[in-house]
């Protein structure tokens, strides 16, 4: 992995320089308490599905500013030298919790808890944000689609189109924590160890004299994955009817005909789709199977479905590497407490006239509350960090912002997991290196606890995400003595 140290924004080193002569000149080292968490669920979803860790853990083991950083630093006439010679020997060594990769997440929750040195945990901020929110997004954009796909198969195929090849390669892995069952990008497949998948483009047809050609030799190289692609010329009087001639050829010399069928890449693709599997089904290849591809996304997808197209594996290239519709997630970090001298926690929060950009202080933690007997999620509560749930005790929560609006779980009828999870400890990592097929087996779990109602594509049920009693009433004595001055 290359050094992504410089990747920042400026204002964090002017801000940890201004830290570093603060400490130089008063003696005292603060230490920090920060939150990564959204706002708003893109695209209107009823969730975020975390994505990114990994990388996350990659970027603070291998911080590090060698003389090429510093001599450009330098260059820039902003830092002093003292400051310099801290970067020399800058290391992490601060603790961070996380929600694992692949979790069912919801506006407002700490995604990430950074506990460090006050300079440490400014610095890795934009490199958090950039990581996390890039890769939940797409992790969140590919389980809509999958969503929509209800069951189908659905790949990858937007490399060509990404915000560049961090972003293929990245994004391509998001989008199988989200739930795509392959990809196109062979790269992604070799350093993540995930299926990769693709059949042939339209030059492969033109490059032969006939379209039947082009398919025979097809088959030929590839007789236990032919799938083809059939749109070039004509689908239904041309490229169908030549690939059901080859299917015939193949079956006739003997080939066990297995993971083949044809591609449409234009057109209605509801209608030729049914009028497709109708002329295939009449030449006895009742196995082979259609996919389609063409600028698809999870409405389309949606309203093909509903119109009874005849496919079962679902190309999705530009609008799912990209998000095209909600190109951002907006994740944020934030201050939520400062330690002072005698090693007290202050706690941080932010004020605003825009009710969604006022924080929650002090050190969090996030209860996901599940019924015992359905085992889908019921509420999440996010509590102050010495907090526990006992959950052999009824659970009255409610609403922070329309507090009328209360739930009582009972006791015995409900289940508690605390979300976030170790990851550094004291500047070392203790997070295990899951794979991504594990962290996709893990992931489907999380949205197999979600109702369907929350998984609509179009205004889902909203999860209820409430603050425990402690936390409310501190954030509203905060709230006035802030106001109050």
């Amino acid at each position: 992995m290359r050094n992504l140290t410089l990747l920042t924004d400026f204002y964090e080193l002017t801000m940890m320089q201004a830290y570093h002569q603060t400490e130089l000149t008063t003696g005292r080292k603060q230490i920090a308490v920060f939150d990564m968490f959204y706002r708003e669920n893109p695209s209107g979803n009823g969730y975020v599905i975390v994505a990114g860790l990994a990388q996350l853990i990659d970027y603070i083991n291998e911080i590090e500013f060698n003389e090429e950083d510093i001599t450009y630093l330098r260059s820039t006439g902003v830092f002093k030298e003292e400051f310099l010679k801290y970067l020399r020997g800058f290391k992490f060594t601060g603790t961070l919790f996380a929600v694992p990769e692949g979790t069912v997440i919801f506006p407002g929750e700490p995604i990430i808890r950074v506990t460090a040195p006050l300079l440490e945990g400014q610095l890795i901020e934009t490199a958090l944000l950039n990581i996390i929110n890039h890769q939940s997004l797409i992790a969140t954009k590919a389980s809509r689609v999958c969503w929509a796909a209800k069951g189908d198969r659905v790949l990858e195929f937007g490399l060509r189109r990404a915000q560049g090849p961090d972003a293929g390669l990245y994004g391509a892995r998001a989008a199988m924590i989200g739930g795509c069952a392959g990809t196109s990008n062979v790269l992604a497949g070799q350093l993540f160890d995930v299926p990769i998948r693709g059949t042939h483009a339209h030059s492969w047809i033109m490059s032969f004299d006939t379209e039947i050609e082009a398919f025979r030799r097809y088959a030929e190289l590839y007789p236990t994955a032919c799938i083809l692609l059939v749109d070039t010329y004509d689908t239904l009087k041309s490229g169908v009817p030549n690939a059901i001639t080859v299917f015939t050829e193949m079956k006739n010399r003997g080939i066990t005909l297995q993971n083949y069928g044809i591609r449409l890449d234009s057109g209605d693709l509801a209608y030729l789709s049914k009028q497709a599997r109708l002329k295939l089904d009449a030449a006895g290849f009742t196995d082979a199977f259609i996919s389609a591809s063409n600028d698809l996304d999870e409405y389309v997808i949606s309203e093909l479905k509903a119109q009874g197209a005849q496919v079962s594996v679902w190309g999705v290239g530009t609008h799912l590497i990209t998000s095209k519709e909600y190109p951002a997630l907006g994740g944020v970090y934030k201050m939520a407490a400062l330690s002072t001298d005698n090693n007290q926690w202050i706690p941080k929060m932010k004020l605003s006239e825009d009710p969604i950009k006022v924080t929650n202080p002090a050190a969090k933690k996030i209860f996901r509350l599940y019924g015992k007997e359905s085992g889908k999620m019921k509420a999440d509560l996010i509590t102050l960090q010495d907090e526990k749930i006992d959950i052999t005790q009824d659970l009255t929560i409610f609403d922070p912002l329309a507090t009328w609006k209360q739930m009582t779980l009972k006791a015995g009828e409900y289940t508690a997991r605390e979300l976030l999870e170790p990851v550094f400890i004291d500047g070392k990592c203790v997070y295990p290196n899951y794979t991504v097929s594990e962290i996709c087996e893990y992931s489907k779990k999380e949205r197999d606890t979600l109702w369907d109602e929350h998984k609509r594509l179009v205004r889902p049920q909203i999860m209820p995400i409430d603050l425990s009693q402690k936390l409310y009433d501190l954030k509203q004595s905060m709230i006035k003595s802030l106001r109050d001055g």
